[in-house]
């Protein structure tokens, strides 16, 4: 098929947040989707985000959110709404036989989540979270090795951490300090990209006991501002830690160390350049003789973007809806499993902030669709 036959698959945008710009920008870089509509809560705020981002006069304009959902015309819904908003508007998505591509944190907690990807099976429509690391080439590449059992081994520990300075009118204005829109702050925002790491590079596998620190900030309203928490596998030995914060200089890092090898980068959330990433690695590394220096250098690698990743994300979603579109696929069951997974650690690290730092254990019975937290013994949450 030439690029000239390419059937296009719509977009419409729910929602005029900053994030949106950049994916409205992947959206047109990807060469099988296309920019079909923006929706806001009023007309001339969609006409103040067309203009302000150069958009074409074909792209339509909405003043509801309902407006986009009744339009036959679109069959992606992207949605950067506040977390509190995805339940209703995801399903209602879902509903209308739109897929979902949403915003993370996905939800609230993962009985929300539930509500959603229920309503997205029930409707045959693919579901993603906004993840954009997952899909750059880097990331293939550093899965295919670190599950290079010769190379690496078995993975021992994780350590991730996700911060940022936060901008000036962020703490009075950005909804992500807001109990009623985001309340879960920096766990639902820097620290979603941490737990995604962790499990990313565990294979998915939740771990067995998850355990806030008791080195935690909020603001006056009770959101989250900065935490961090550890993590036990008990099968395999492993353990993770994760830091995530708005008050903390810009960190973006991965580091795994395996019983034969250890991995790096410094930017996973968003590489230092658009156009290609690197990561090191070492596997069989040694003390030189007398200790004085190693008997290698980390192996730097190099990967090229032919797109930006959100653009790759796009591009790999839009595909995913042909298929569907088309009779040749069904629903890829990997992107809701990454996203359920991600929402089941974190409400386990906000459970055990709320239980003043005791271990939470996870016992997820995925195939009933039912989640126990367990804390010594007794639920604690479900």
């Amino acid at each position: 098929m030439s690029s000239n036959d390419v059937k296009l698959v719509r977009f419409g945008i729910m929602g005029c947040a900053g994030i949106a710009r950049k994916v409205s920008r992947a959206i047109t870089l990807s060469p099988n989707a296309t920019l079909y509509a923006i929706s806001s809560r009023s007309f001339e705020k969609a006409q103040q985000f067309a203009i302000k981002n150069g958009l074409p006069n074909s792209v339509k304009l909405y003043g509801s959110y309902n407006e986009l959902l009744d339009d036959d015309h679109v069959d992606v819904v992207y949605m950067p709404l506040p977390t509190s908003l995805h339940v209703k508007w995801a399903t209602l998505a879902a509903e209308r036989k739109k897929h979902v591509l949403l915003e993370k944190p996905t939800a609230l907690c993962v009985a929300d989540l539930d509500v959603i990807l229920e309503a997205c099976e029930a409707n045959g429509v693919q579901f993603m979270d906004g993840s954009m690391w997952y899909h750059h080439p880097r990331t293939g590449k550093m899965k295919e090795l670190l599950d290079d059992s010769k190379l690496f081994g078995q993975v021992k520990n994780i350590n991730s951490s996700s911060s940022f300075i936060a901008p000036e009118g962020f703490f009075e204005n950005d909804i992500r300090v807001k109990p009623d829109l985001d309340a879960l702050g920096a766990l639902g925002d820097a620290g979603w990209y941490c737990l995604g790491a962790i499990l990313w590079a565990m294979n998915q596998k939740l771990p067995t006991t998850v355990t806030a620190l008791p080195a935690i900030e909020r603001n006056a309203a009770g959101v989250i501002m900065s935490c961090s928490a550890s993590f036990h596998w008990e099968e395999d030995g492993t353990i993770a830690t994760f830091y995530c914060s708005f008050y903390a200089h810009e960190t973006m890092d991965l580091a795994t160390s395996c019983s034969n090898g250890t991995m790096h980068f410094h930017d996973f959330i968003i590489p230092f350049q658009e156009q290609s990433a690197r990561f090191s690695y070492t596997s069989d590394a040694k003390f030189a003789d007398l200790h004085v220096g190693w008997n290698m250098k980390p192996q730097e690698v190099e990967l090229a973007s032919p797109l930006p990743q959100e653009a790759m994300m796009i591009q790999e979603f839009a595909r995913l809806v042909e298929n569907i579109r088309s009779g040749v696929g069904k629903p890829d069951s990997k992107w809701p499993q990454t996203s359920r997974a991600t929402q089941l650690v974190l409400d386990a690290v906000r459970t055990s902030i709320e239980l003043g730092f005791q271990p939470v254990r996870i016992f997820d019975q995925m195939e009933y669709g039912w989640t126990n937290l367990n804390v010594d013994g007794a639920v604690a949450g479900t």
